[in-house]
């Protein structure tokens, strides 16, 4: 009853009441990000959804207007790119509130999977053998609390998996306060993601 109904109805009625809520913060950073580098304030960005379907996932831009529109982890320094604002943003991960309009609308959950890149077959394959593709992706998950960014792709989906055995309430509630302590720690953010921290496992080796 939860995953069929309770669930998307959580997921209705708290991004509604956060929409609302947020609004004099939107405004706030969103003046801000147009004072730091003038340009548009959203960034969308294609992604997996439900059924591996396609969707425009929303951001606050935290990027420079003239950076290469590639993935941040295929950029050469990406850090050279990301604004002030945007430092920040990433680091205290306000840049996804923006989400809770796709979560309002029905393409995210609060809590799932985080959505890959349309072009992340890797990731997407993975996922297949754990049926991670077939429900709502998240805002944040249960990888997202054991790892975020540090995790390689194997592990990534598997800890996806886990969640889609566990999906109850109350493993949702320990994955929505599990994330609050996470981001207050900034645990696992890595600029570039996995394939940055990979280059520098592999550069420490040499």
């Amino acid at each position: 009853m939860y995953k069929k109904f309770f669930k998307r109805l959580l997921d209705v009625v708290l991004s509604f009441v956060g929409a609302v809520v947020l609004i004099p913060v939107f405004l706030i950073i969103g003046i801000a990000i147009y004072i730091d580098d003038p340009g548009p304030i959203f960034f969308k960005q294609k992604r997996i959804m439900k059924n591996k379907q396609t969707f425009w996932l929303h951001k606050f831009r935290s990027m420079k207007v003239k950076t290469p529109d590639v993935p941040t982890h295929l950029l050469t320094n990406p850090e050279r790119y990301i604004t002030r604002v945007g430092k920040i943003l990433r680091k205290t991960s306000l840049d996804e509130l923006p989400q809770v309009y796709d979560i309002l609308f029905g393409k995210m959950s609060i809590i799932g999977p985080r959505p890959a890149l349309w072009n992340q077959n890797d990731l997407i394959a993975e996922r297949d053998k754990y049926g991670a593709n077939n429900v709502r992706p998240g805002l944040t998950g249960w990888a997202q609390i054991n790892g975020r960014d540090e995790l390689p792709i194997d592990v990534k989906a598997k800890l996806d998996g886990e969640y889609i055995e566990k999906m109850s309430f109350w493993f949702d509630v320990k994955c929505f306060f599990g994330t609050i302590i996470s981001v207050l720690k900034s645990d696992g953010v890595v600029e570039g993601g996995t394939s940055e921290i990979n280059k520098e496992k592999e550069e420490n080796a040499i």
